[in-house]
């Protein structure tokens, strides 16, 4: 039951990214990215370090340009007030105030972007990322971490919006059968 509730949470986590205004428009689901003389930033949100962790290894293997997303608020450094703070923003599409900005985000081609799932979404942090940018006519490829003492299923499922190509083959190299 914990790997289905997992699975469904990864599954609405991508699903998250894909309803924001970045990923709008004449948007394709490519297998393959093209990498060849592309300019890429790795922008990430990360409490824990987890995720900067993750940004940090996808830089060493692509050399793309590291950003951390900042904002100016902040959490309490007890743990349950922490948690309750971000229940809180997440319910009430909190966006804070971004402390640090890229400097022409039109050079990127590619996009890596990075975020904890919090509650079965991406943090606020990267939320207000998101509105901060057009990202238009950009890839953007998101990544996510957990924090959990769970075990994450490798070779995830993406899709689009409401699209489904592929769900049925990826199931079945889980294993599952009808």
């Amino acid at each position: 039951m914990n790997k289905i509730l997992l699975l469904g949470t990864m599954i609405l986590a991508i699903f998250a990214f894909g309803g924001y205004k970045a990923m709008a428009g004449n948007a394709q689901n490519p297998s393959t990215v093209d990498f060849a003389n592309k300019k890429i930033l790795i922008a990430y949100y990360s409490y824990s370090g987890n995720t900067k962790h993750v940004a940090e290894a996808i830089q060493a293997e692509i050399n793309g340009n590291l950003f951390e997303i900042k904002t100016d608020a902040s959490y309490p450094e007890d743990g349950g007030k922490m948690i309750e703070q971000a229940k809180t923003e997440i319910k009430n599409n909190y966006r804070p105030r971004l402390s640090n900005f890229v400097h022409n985000i039109e050079q990127y081609d590619i996009i890596f972007l990075g975020s904890p799932i919090w509650w079965g979404t991406i943090t606020p942090q990267v939320s207000s990322f998101l509105d901060n940018y057009n990202l238009s006519g950009k890839i953007v490829i998101p990544f996510i971490t957990h924090g959990g003492g769970c075990q994450v299923v490798q070779d995830g499922w993406s899709g689009y919006n409401n699209r489904t190509t592929g769900l049925s083959n990826w199931l079945k190299n889980l294993g599952y059968k009808k």
